[in-house]
This record gives C-alpha cells, structure tokens and sequence, in this order.
C-alpha cells in the first residue's frame, strides 16, 4: 500500500485541489479495463477542466471517451460551460461538472461520470499503485515552461480501477488499471503568448530545461530528420504505457517541428512506482500517421521510442488497436493560429529494456495522444536524408507542401559518383482537407 505521507509523496493538499487563480487547470483519468459480467475490453479517459480567459471570462469541460475496444467504436460526452467554472470544494479536492466528478486524495481517486445522451454512468475508484511524480521534478521542481507561461504537470502512472458502468439500462462490474494527472499554471493553449505572469519563473525553466537537455543528450547530426508545420512548438505528443510486468511509463514531447528524429521531450519511467528515471537522449520515428477527417493537418498513430540514459535503453513501438478519436476546434479563425486538435489512440506497446547486462522483453498497454495546435498554412512537411561515408557523400530531401500545392524531391551526390536529381509535381487540391475557418 502506498502512503500518503510518504516522503516519496510530493504532491501535498494545496497541490492536490482547485486553483482558483489559475489561467487553465484539468484533472485528467485514463483506464483500461473489462467489464467482468462479458468478458469485454474498454479503453476511457476523462477530463474535467476550466479556465479564465483572455477578456476574463470563465469556462469548463467535461470530456470523456469510451472506447468499445471490441467493436472498434467511441462514445463521447463533451460539455461546454462558457460561463463559470468547475464547482470545486475550498480545502480539498472535489471538483464537478454537472452530475461527472472527480474527487479524493492520494492514494484514492473517486471518478463519476454522467452522460445523459449516450445512456452511460461510469462510477470508478482509482487506488494509487505507484507514487506521484512531477514532470521535471528533479530539472525544475515540477515547473514547464509553454509559449510565455508556466504550469506545473503531476501524475500518477500506475493505478488500480475498480467500480461499475451502467450502459442502456445494464450495469457491469469493472476490473482494470488507470492513469491520473493534475495540471494547472498560467497559460492558454489559445493564446500562448499572452500570460505574463510569472515570466521570470518560464524563463528559468526555459533555462534549466535546455541545459539538462543538452547536458544528457549525445550530440550527433542524425542520419535522417523531417519536419512538418503542425509538429510546431505549441503542441505536443503524449504517451502513456502500462506493461505486463508492473512497470510504467510517461512520454512528453515538445515538438519544436521536428517530426522525425531527436525528441526535445522526457521520457519518465519506473520499474516500482517508487523510482523514477528521467530519459532525455530520445529519437522517435511515426511509424503510421493518419490524416484528420475535417482538418488539414497528420498526427502519429504508430510510434517508435530509442531512449538511451548511460547503460540504460528502451526501445519501444507503440501500435494502435482502435479508431481514433479526432478532436479539433476552430478558435481564431482570422489569426495565424487558428485552433486546437487532440487525438486519442488507445493501442498496445512492445519492444525491451537492456540495463546493459540484460535484455528484458516488455509488452503491455498504451495510449497515444498527440495534441496540435492548427496553424492557417495547413500542413507542409520536409524530410533530410544524408548520406555519409563509407556509403558516400550527398543529401537528398522530400517536401510537401499544402499551402504551395507542390511535391518536390531532389537528391545532390558527391561520392561514389556526382549524381543530381529533381522532381516537382503538383498535389490536388481536391484531396486536401482545408482547416475549418
């Protein structure tokens, strides 16, 4: 049982509840379980959230997703309250959304969920099977840095879930496990650039961040690297996964356009949910992309993970099992940066660990959730590939280009032998999925 004084605890009450003075704050639940009663297999997650706007206004949101992993289908319940925010306990933490709450303490979460239109209450308890942990906990207290804003990123990788789900009259015992994360700070994923408070604060993470960056990562020219326009600095990729064995992790990158390569992201891990290891040195690849139903822009729903710490690597694929969910909303549509997408990929996770002294097959479950921040120009991409000795010396590239309609690939060959190619053709537009403005 993990206590929840333990000096291994760093989340204390003050972290745990509602802040009321916070720019953006979410609690955030994702399970894996089965309904006892059919044998079936369902992927959830639920989020509670609010804000304070830009002209002061406030708002919430509860999101949930139910993923029917057998029947490869999605119930969604999204409630939009553009007028006040989440209704939260002073002391504690509780905070609900209609009849949907989230409410308890480390080591014991209680989640309900209502959703009227799709006939589904959701009644889960979530007990911690490892400890909280910060993102950055040991690089910068727990404190990121986003655009011009700081937040802070907490969560709980490991959990027991146990409770009921009533759908369309019939009610099934639930048996599985879960994830849990709490986050809030000043900032605004619409308007990035526009919270100033505590700019010194962004800025020494900023700093600290990059050092233990750089100070942890093999400097080398990679082989190969691509970049793509929706792959900018505002949005990220998330990866969850729980193996077969008990352990656990949790995957964030940065994106800073980088779309195949070396991650600006961390890569926290634990064999015991006691010990945590930071992973810096990371190459990730998409392996499948899928392209957003009413949206111009891809998003990774097969991924492969390279992350290397000393005599430590992971090597990881992450592969998907279920549709997509595709959420993408339109918020300024006369600006640069005219919306926001979140895809969620429930999926299965194979690859090992080598300590350097052995290698240990790992297997289990993931999910996948890529967040984007929309852009005017759509989606335009770029990959580099080098050729080095003793293959040879050249450089060839591949860019695509929505806004330009053009496919362009030209390849420029020193050794063996002088070589030089070109080719240009043009996209139709006809197959382009133009941002909704």
């Amino acid at each position: 049982m993990f206590e929840k004084n333990n000096t291994l605890n760093p989340w204390t009450n003050d972290d745990e509840r509602h802040h009321i003075h916070s720019a953006l704050e979410w609690w955030a639940v994702e399970t894996f379980f089965q309904t006892k009663e059919d044998k079936k297999s369902w992927c959830l997650k639920l989020a509670l959230s609010d804000w304070i706007a830009k002209d002061k206004k406030t708002g919430s949101l509860c999101n949930m997703t139910l993923f029917d992993q057998e029947a490869n289908t999605h119930s969604v319940l999204f409630d939009w309250n553009d007028t006040t925010r989440l209704q939260a306990q002073k002391d504690t933490f509780e905070v609900h959304h209609g009849d949907s709450y989230i409410k308890g303490g480390f080591p014991t979460y209680q989640v309900r969920i209502h959703d009227v239109k799709n006939d589904i209450e959701i009644d889960i308890t979530l007990q911690a099977d490892s400890y909280p942990h910060w993102v950055g906990q040991r690089i910068s207290d727990g404190w990121l840095p986003i655009g011009i804003g700081s937040y802070r990123y907490g969560f709980i990788p490991k959990n027991t879930v146990t409770g009921t789900l009533k759908k369309q009259g019939k009610t099934y015992t639930v048996e599985g496990s879960g994830y849990y994360e709490h986050v809030w700070g000043n900032f605004d994923y619409d308007q990035p650039l526009f919270h100033f408070e505590g700019l010194g604060k962004t800025i020494g993470s900023y700093v600290r961040l990059m050092l233990w960056w750089l100070s942890n990562h093999h400097r080398r020219i990679p082989r190969s690297i691509s970049f793509s326009s929706e792959n900018n600095p505002f949005g990220y990729d998330w990866a969850w996964a729980l193996f077969d064995n008990g352990w656990s992790l949790f995957y964030g990158n940065a994106m800073f356009w980088v779309s195949d390569g070396p991650a600006a992201g961390i890569l926290i891990f634990t064999k015991d949910g006691k010990t945590y290891t930071d992973f810096s040195d990371i190459t990730f690849h998409y392996r499948k992309i899928a392209y957003a139903k009413d949206y111009d822009f891809y998003y990774p729903t097969e991924l492969e993970l390279i992350a290397k710490k000393e005599e430590e690597t992971l090597h990881l694929n992450f592969t998907r099992t279920n549709a997509s969910r595709e959420y993408a909303r339109t918020v300024h549509p006369d600006q640069f940066l005219i919306g926001l997408a979140i895809c969620e990929t429930p999926g299965k996770v194979t690859g090992y660990y080598d300590d350097g002294k052995q290698k240990i097959p790992l297997s289990g479950m993931s999910k996948l959730e890529p967040q984007r921040e929309l852009t005017a120009v759509g989606h335009n991409s770029l990959s580099i590939n080098f050729l080095c000795p003793p293959q040879g010396v050249g450089i060839s590239f591949q860019l695509e280009s929505h806004l330009l309609l053009r496919r362009i690939a030209a390849s420029f060959q020193l050794a063996p032998r002088v070589n030089i190619q070109w080719k240009k053709t043009t996209i139709d537009a006809s197959t382009i999925h133009k941002n909704k403005r």
